[in-house]
């Protein structure tokens, strides 16, 4: 999938989950930070290629991009498997309460808005032609549905056309058939 489709889907994950299981509390430092971190979460698996916008966020990007290229000899490996996951996890419930004022933003509301975004990249990439390799590095990819011909190939007029515009559809018939909680989560911004 391209960044935009992952973008797209990972907005409507984040609202979909918090829709149906809203933080107890939420400022809006805290919204403006896990929104944010939701995107990131949704760039992080493709890390691996020099290209991936999230390198462009980071000083001196372009030449870290190029050296996890070389670390990971090819596009979709450990950041799209299940190890890649486990060691993402744990690395952000580590490295988040350091970098995150407590005071100001809620960590774990952060925390969970970037793993929601790394996984609905998982669950995007899934559907592709290339399919996952979850087991790395086991050198098998699974894919849904498990034909690959029926999978969507990455920047296709499907994925432009179809996919696209059908999450946008998606978003704006969840919010407007969840009313209720979309607009609780709002009343929640102090």
């Amino acid at each position: 999938m391209t960044a935009r489709t992952h973008d797209e889907f990972a907005f409507a994950s984040l609202v979909t989950v918090a829709a149906f299981y809203p933080p107890t509390s939420l400022n809006l430092f805290t919204l403006v930070v896990s929104l944010v971190g939701n995107i990131v979460g949704a760039l992080i698996p493709d890390m691996d290629q020099a290209g991936n916008r999230l390198w462009d966020l980071l000083p001196g990007g372009d030449a870290l991009g190029r050296v996890f290229r070389r670390m990971f000899y090819k596009h979709r490996t450990i950041t799209h498997s299940l190890l890649g996951l486990f060691l993402i996890y744990h690395g952000l419930q580590w490295v988040l309460p350091k970098i995150v004022n407590a005071g100001v933003v809620d960590p774990q509301v952060v925390f969970f808005s970037v793993m929601i975004g790394y996984i609905s990249h998982l669950l995007a990439d899934g559907i592709t032609k290339e399919g996952l390799p979850l087991f790395f590095p086991l050198p098998f990819e699974i894919g849904f549905p498990p034909l690959q011909a029926l999978r969507i190939t990455t920047d296709s007029w499907v994925e432009t056309y179809l996919v696209q515009p059908g999450i946008a559809v998606y978003l704006i018939w969840f919010i407007a058939t969840h009313q209720d909680q979309v607009l609780l989560l709002l009343r929640l911004v102090d």
